[in-house]
């Protein structure tokens, strides 16, 4: 069993698509999804034997995937990818700006340097990657990009760093949608909550501690899953979002919407989490908690 895609076969076929942080969670489950729908993915990451599963794992599945190794701060790096996908391939369709991380710690225990490396991580390198990509393909060809940032409603208590990163993305995907309107380049941002991937695994006790406590606050009472925001990437991608264009699709069951001084959360009845990637795997902390 392949791939279970609410999109049509065949959706991208003959397109190519990059997809940074391609070598986990949200990136690989977005990487399946399009490559199950004909597209060619160029996934790109710091650690080539991470990429390389992907790809074979694609491959496998009977799609198409190439590997490009870069740190996406690193702007001569990203150059490289963009450079070699259109040797490949000759064509970039569309950008999947998902590379990022964060640590959680109180602001001020930030320092300077921390901050400028989630900064960079979050905001500069997915800058880099769309100003490269327009400007050496999609000014004359057209497009879809889309950003993936952060549910930063409201402030990001303990991640200040990366909410203001996260809130940069979206301000910076507004500016160029219009900018790049004439050359008929769509960008638009997916902005996730909480949701079970293997990134949970990698935060520290503490933090995970937090995002077990997480689905009791939401409304739809649990977390989203990889191929929820797929979905999302995949239409805003699609030619049913040409006319979308410097927006934000949050996907995060209403999280943003509650108010616990004035509403007492009910059990969510009725609500089946979307399960299309059929290689998913659940994070341990999951599994097995702390």
């Amino acid at each position: 069993m392949g791939y279970q895609s609410i999109f049509r076969a065949k959706l991208f076929a003959g397109q190519t698509i990059i997809i940074t942080g391609g070598g986990s969670g949200i990136g690989r489950c977005t990487a399946h999804e399009l490559a199950s729908l004909g597209a060619h993915v160029a996934l790109v990451g710091r650690k080539l034997e991470k990429l390389q599963a992907v790809q074979a794992e694609i491959v496998e599945d009977g799609g198409s995937a190439s590997c490009h190794v870069a740190d996406i701060r690193e702007e001569p790096l990203v150059v490289d990818v963009i450079e070699a996908v259109l040797r490949e391939r000759g064509r970039i369709d569309a950008l999947v700006n998902n590379a990022g991380g964060q640590y959680r710690t109180p602001m001020k225990t930030i320092s300077t340097k921390g901050f400028e490396a989630v900064v960079r991580s979050n905001l500069t390198g997915g800058f880099i990657f769309m100003r490269e990509v327009f400007n050496r393909w999609m000014e004359q060809h057209g497009g879809a990009i889309v950003n993936v940032i952060a549910d930063i409603w409201h402030g990001w208590p303990d991640y200040a760093h990366s909410g203001a990163a996260r809130g940069g993305m979206l301000t910076l995907t507004e500016t160029a949608a219009c900018e790049w309107a004439a050359s008929g380049v769509r960008v638009n941002c997916v902005a996730p909550s909480g949701i079970a991937s293997s990134g949970f695994d990698t935060y520290t006790p503490e933090a995970k501690a937090k995002i077990l406590e997480f689905p009791p606050s939401v409304p739809l009472q649990r977390y989203g899953t990889e191929a929820e925001i797929s979905s999302a990437i995949v239409y805003l991608l699609s030619p049913a979002a040409s006319y979308i264009t410097g927006s934000c699709l949050r996907v995060d069951g209403g999280t943003p919407n509650f108010r616990p001084s004035t509403w007492k959360l009910q059990p969510s009845r009725n609500n089946a989490p979307f399960e299309g990637f059929h290689r998913a795997v659940q994070p341990d902390l999951l599994k097995h908690g702390l």
